[in-house]
């Protein structure tokens, strides 16, 4: 009988010190790769969206150094390198790929069909076969996306707001397929152009070669003002695009408040950091198990206005006070 309860007890104990060692055992590190375009991680004006991701991250208890290893791949600007960095993080078994833009979730879906992908596009990922549907995607892949067709006719309704006299607006995209935010764009801004009487030019612009020339030709048909829609072609050539507008004396709206940064007059459209700080938790929510199956692509929910007024100033345009009282940042 002693015998019987020593061996118990012996048992209990091995019981007890196994559990004591398992909780004392460090949380598994997360291994991330993280597809980039080609800025740096912390570089300006991309600081703040980097920063609200990991605020994201922190939310639901990720923090890189302790609990959490991130895998930057840069493609340097070039959309052709994606599929070979997807490749390697899908060969470095990460546990986790995160798509910041439209071209590497495409690269990160043609890789993997089994490690969680979590996006944030620009292009409508129904249309595009990347989600069964908003709701429930059904694969390996959700996220956020930062298109949406209606955003277009308002940007077009801020411009004309901007330069009360313009009458004719060209419309800067990169043709894409069919189903995408970007074509369904057209609709929306030809539908707000015939409320507002206003002309409408569509300036499709398929390689970086081709911006020049664009600008130049709105120059000559006088062409009154620019709405840039979405794509990331036009997101890694930021600073470019605004200067040309500059130089063009072309009073511009973009859909990225980024743009405004770097010298565009206008810009309209979701927060990038709010997309990038709940990119940062759905993968969190991933990590701990969630299945991108189940978790729905999220929309924009939080829109900025920003005017630069020191734009305004070099291409001769004086911007109404109400639409200042309106902006939510004002840069001088």
């Amino acid at each position: 009988m002693i015998a019987r309860v020593i061996v118990v007890l012996l048992v209990s104990l091995v019981h007890s010190s196994l559990g004591l060692a398992q909780a004392q055992q460090p949380n598994k590190v997360a291994r991330v790769g993280f597809l980039s375009v080609g800025f740096p991680p912390l570089s300006t004006p991309h600081q703040r969206m980097h920063e609200a991701f990991y605020q994201g991250l922190r939310e639901v208890g990720y923090t890189e150094g302790k609990n959490l290893v991130i895998e930057f791949r840069s493609a340097n600007g070039n959309f052709k390198r994606f599929p070979r960095l997807a490749a390697e993080l899908v060969s470095s078994k990460v546990d986790l790929i995160v798509a910041p833009t439209t071209p590497a979730m495409r690269a990160a879906k043609q890789a993997t069909a089994k490690i969680p992908i979590v996006m944030l596009s620009a292009a409508d990922p129904v249309t595009e076969g990347i989600v069964d549907s908003l709701a429930r995607p059904g694969g390996n892949i959700t996220g956020v996306i930062s298109g949406a067709p209606a955003l277009s006719g308002k940007m077009l309704e801020v411009l004309i707001d901007a330069v009360p006299r313009v009458t004719r607006v060209g419309v800067l995209r990169y043709p894409r397929t069919i189903g995408s935010f970007s074509s369904l764009s057209l609709t929306e801004i030809e539908n707000a152009a015939r409320a507002l009487r206003v002309h409408l030019k569509i300036l499709e612009v398929r390689s970086l070669d081709e911006f020049e020339k664009t600008f130049i030709a709105t120059t000559k048909d006088r062409t009154g003002g620019l709405v840039v829609l979405p794509d990331s072609l036009f997101s890694t050539n930021q600073k470019r695009i605004a200067e040309m507008s500059i130089k063009s004396r072309l009073p511009a709206i973009f859909w990225q408040t980024e743009f405004a940064d770097v010298g565009g007059l206008l810009a309209y459209g979701p927060s990038l950091p709010e997309l990038f700080r709940r990119m940062g938790v759905l993968r969190g929510k991933i990590l701990k198990g969630a299945k991108p199956a189940e978790l729905p692509v999220e929309q924009p929910i939080k829109y900025e206005l920003v005017v630069n007024l020191s734009t305004a100033k070099q291409i001769g345009v004086t911007i109404p006070q109400s639409l200042l009282f309106r902006a939510d940042k004002v840069i001088k």
